[in-house]
């Protein structure tokens, strides 16, 4: 490792280009953070799609149906946005411990209490902008609540729900207070940011950052990969509602 580093890989004696895999190689050998990778696909895949189920049948009865209070509850789900999540880590780490619950359910709990209300919230207003009529029609030719939802409204928000999908995988992803905490007392339980926090050099008083930098390239690619492979739902969820048809 250079000290001071530079923008490109260079030789430290004859200061010549050369591009080297060395720390790659280092990060993919190392078993703890490959481990931390597993974790964090179980958490935040978890996460998402637990927040995408519940928040879309909210979305559905908060945006579509009507019954008192409606307001309320939204501007309750709003509020919960606000709150900063420190304010909420002593007590909720206090519950967790007293229920002796393990450092990844911990993590899937304490991450819905900011992934699942702005699901909601996002998703509600996608919900409003759905012609009544279609719900209207399909009450007249007999179907259920649960079916004009399934059958009719679910599919015409799949842009949507990938868009919102795709940010609260990414939120769970990237969180670090939480996992932290939680992992404190089970080091095999730690996710992909803890992980990285936690690299040490090989030898006394060295910081890996050659290693740190390698390491963020690689949990980079999955967020990459996922924008790319839903690129065209994705674009369609961001753009939707913008023009008035």
């Amino acid at each position: 490792m250079m000290t001071p580093a530079t923008l490109v890989p260079l030789d430290h004696i004859s200061m010549k280009f050369l591009p080297s895999s060395i720390n790659y190689q280092a990060v993919l050998k190392n078993t703890l953070f490959l481990h931390s990778i597993a974790n964090s696909i179980i958490v935040a895949g978890v996460v998402t799609l637990v927040s995408l189920l519940l928040g879309s049948f909210s979305a559905y009865a908060l945006g579509k149906l009507y019954f008192r209070g409606k307001k309320i509850i939204l501007y309750l789900i709003l509020t919960m946005t606000m709150f900063p999540r420190v304010s909420v880590l002593s007590g909720l780490y206090s519950v967790i411990r007293f229920l002796h619950i393990s450092a990844i359910q911990s993590m899937i709990l304490s991450y819905f209490l900011f992934t699942l209300p702005f699901t909601v919230w996002v998703m509600t207003s996608y919900y409003r902008q759905l012609p009544s009529s279609l719900l209207e029609a399909a009450y007249v030719d007999g179907a259920t609540p649960f079916q004009s939802f399934f059958d009719i409204l679910l599919p015409l928000t799949i842009p949507a729900a990938v868009t919102t999908g795709l940010l609260a995988f990414i939120a769970a992803w990237n969180e670090y207070l939480f996992a932290l905490t939680f992992s404190s007392v089970s080091p095999k339980s730690r996710t992909i940011p803890v992980a990285i926090a936690m690299f040490s050099g090989t030898v006394s008083r060295q910081y890996p950052f050659g290693e740190i930098m390698a390491a963020s390239v690689v949990i980079t690619l999955p967020l990459l990969i996922l924008v790319i492979v839903f690129q065209k739902k994705l674009v369609a969820g961001l753009t939707s509602g913008a023009i008035k048809q």
